[in-house]
């Protein structure tokens, strides 16, 4: 039966599907299914491969009907295993009995003792999850965040040259230029992309202990690892993890959730200065007919697509901060805790996805206030000290840091005059005096 948003427990399958519903194809139960069907036909032609004389039959015509079993998975296909499972009660033992009808549809019944060959469940489990979390980033969360890059890419570039009043700990500071500051989030995401290209994903591949027991005492001439570790590179495009228990240990998962959690926080951060922008007026926010943002004050534009993102990214980030935390730890060779964390993994991701389209949507409202930027950096003279007393220092001139203390440090306004006939009074040159008279708050922006 097919789930209806209005029904669903988890607003990732409810109110947000239509954000989040390309993850299905990764992270759902189907998708599971079909990961560990597509790791054990992989398997097994690799098998045939090595070669092994028990499968001398199978030639490499077979091949491509083989993987067709995975590449045509239908729904009715997972609901077929499913009905296996409800026997078995074990999931990856049901996925093995699947298979071994469809050898005997194939013509290959002499052969289906070979298919999870050797293997326990984890050597499924813990290639078919890295493989979705591999390509779920590849295919749809990567490309979510270049989407944002290439928003905040165009205003960075657009607001280059407006200055702009900056604020440390929330007070008046040297003033910057708008465009540098979105330039800072494009730098800090760009440096965690890279970070998350060069995270390595791997797997456990190894029999019921880690130690190809059952392989080695079958097959003893043949090496074993050097099959697993080509296995694992070159069919699933993953790196196999050397020396494991019955599981993998997830320290490089936990990696990848780690710069998954640090990119979502500097889109968190993003967010909380965008709804600081917009409550200080810098930006207005474009209207759309038939909206309301308030049950009550009809007035009200409120920015709440970058508050959607804020509590989507808290979510998502407690999530990748469990999986991390959790997933490398387990008891002695093996407990079963991971089992069931490791179906979470694209919750966190969905919850991402979600927060970066609220973000991008945010940003496609933004109308800029040039006349509120202006006036709140035309109104705060005391903003150039800085450079004045810089310049001070560089000319030895006696206490300069004290002396513009005592000029700006108070609760009387300091304006282009005041600071004017503040520079008429130092003992310097005419040089300097005029190089000083040519500071401002829109021109004192450095680079």
């Amino acid at each position: 039966m097919e789930l209806s948003t209005l029904t669903a427990i988890s607003p990732v399958d409810g109110r947000y599907r239509g954000k989040c519903q390309k993850l299905e194809l990764y992270f759902s139960e189907y998708a599971l299914i079909r990961y560990r069907v597509r790791v054990e036909v992989e398997y097994f032609i690799a098998l045939c491969e090595l070669p092994l004389p028990q499968l001398a039959a199978v030639s490499a015509d077979c091949f491509a009907r083989l993987r067709e079993i995975y590449q045509n998975f239908t729904e009715s296909d997972a609901r077929r295993i499913k009905d296996i499972e409800s026997v078995t009660n074990h999931d990856v033992k049901a996925v093995e009995y699947f298979l071994k009808e469809k050898f005997d549809v194939l013509g290959l019944a002499d052969c289906k003792e070979f298919i999870h060959f050797g293997l326990t469940s984890q050597d499924i489990n813990n290639t078919a999850v890295p493989l979705s979390v591999k390509e779920a980033i590849a295919d749809v969360l990567r490309p979510a965040f270049e989407r944002l890059l290439a928003t905040l890419e165009e205003y960075e570039k657009e607001w280059a040259d407006i200055p702009m009043l900056a604020r440390t700990h929330g007070q008046p500071a040297s003033p910057t230029r708008l465009g540098k500051e979105i330039g800072v989030y494009v730098y800090r995401i760009r440096q965690q992309l890279n970070a998350l290209d060069a995270a390595v994903i791997s797997g456990k591949f190894g029999g019921a202990t880690g130690n190809f027991n059952a392989h080695l005492t079958a097959y003893p001439h043949i090496d074993w690892l050097a099959f697993a570790n080509d296995f694992l590179a070159n069919r699933l495009g993953i790196e196999r993890e050397q020396l494991t228990t019955q599981i993998s240990n997830y320290d490089n998962l936990a990696g990848v959730f780690d710069v998954l959690r640090r990119l979502n926080t500097i889109v968190f951060d993003l967010d909380r200065d965008m709804w600081m922008y917009i409550s200080m007026e810098y930006f207005k926010q474009k209207i759309k007919e038939g909206e309301v943002g308030s049950s009550a004050m009809p007035h009200k534009v409120n920015p709440i697509d970058f508050e959607n993102s804020e509590g989507n990214l808290g979510v998502a980030n407690a999530l990748y901060d469990h999986l991390a935390r959790k997933l490398p730890v387990s008891r002695l060779q093996r407990d079963l805790t991971d089992s069931t964390v490791l179906r979470t993994v694209g919750m966190p991701m969905a919850h991402s996805l979600i927060a970066l389209e609220s973000t991008l949507k945010g940003l496609g409202k933004l109308l800029l206030n040039r006349q509120a930027i202006d006036r709140d950096l035309d109104s705060m003279w005391s903003v150039v000290a800085e450079g004045i007393q810089t310049i001070l220092r560089r000319e030895g001139y006696p206490k300069p840091y004290e002396t513009l203390k005592a000029l700006t440090r108070t609760n009387a306004a300091v304006t282009a005059e005041s600071i004017a006939e503040f520079i008429e009074t130092l003992q310097v040159s005419d040089e300097v005096k005029a190089e000083l008279h040519r500071l401002s708050p829109s021109t004192y922006t450095g680079y």
